[in-house]
C-alpha cells in the first residue's frame, strides 16, 4: 500500500465513525495510530484494520472476537488468520440462522395477532 497518513478527523470522515468510536477502538487495541504529540496519524495498516473491523461489525461479530482475530495475523500469519476466520464465520452463520428463525416466528405471531385484532374490529 502507499504511504497514506490520515489525521484523526480524516479517519473519522473516511469511515463515517464518531471520534468516540475511533478512540474506543484505540483503547481496546484494535487500532494503534502513530502519535506525534497530541496528534494521531493512521497509516495503511490501520486503514486496512479499520476496514476489517467495520466489516466484522456489519456481520455481527463482537469487538473482542475481531480483536483476537486481528491478533492472530500479528502472531501467527495469514493462514492461521484465515482458518480462524472460517471458524468465526461458521459460528456466526449458525447464530444468524437462529436469529432469522426467531424473527420469522415473531413476524408470524405478530401478523396473526394483527389479523385477529383486525377481524374483531369488523
Amino acid at each position: 500500500m502507499s504511504d497514506v497518513r490520515l489525521s484523526f478527523k480524516e479517519m473519522c470522515a473516511k469511515f463515517d465513525v464518531t471520534p468516540r468510536t475511533l478512540r474506543y477502538y484505540e483503547y481496546i487495541e484494535l487500532l494503534s495510530p502513530e502519535k506525534e504529540g497530541r496528534s494521531r496519524f493512521y497509516g495503511s495498516k490501520e486503514l486496512a484494520r479499520m476496514t476489517l473491523i467495520l466489516r466484522g461489525r456489519r456481520f455481527g461479530f463482537a469487538l473482542e472476537d475481531i480483536r483476537q482475530w486481528l491478533m492472530i495475523y500479528e502472531n501467527e500469519g495469514t493462514e492461521a488468520q484465515m482458518q480462524a476466520w472460517v471458524e468465526l464465520a461458521d459460528r456466526q452463520l449458525v447464530e444468524l440462522e437462529e436469529q432469522r428463525t426467531q424473527l420469522d416466528e415473531t413476524m408470524t405471531e405478530l401478523k396473526s395477532l394483527r389479523d385477529s385484532t383486525l377481524a374483531s374490529l369488523k
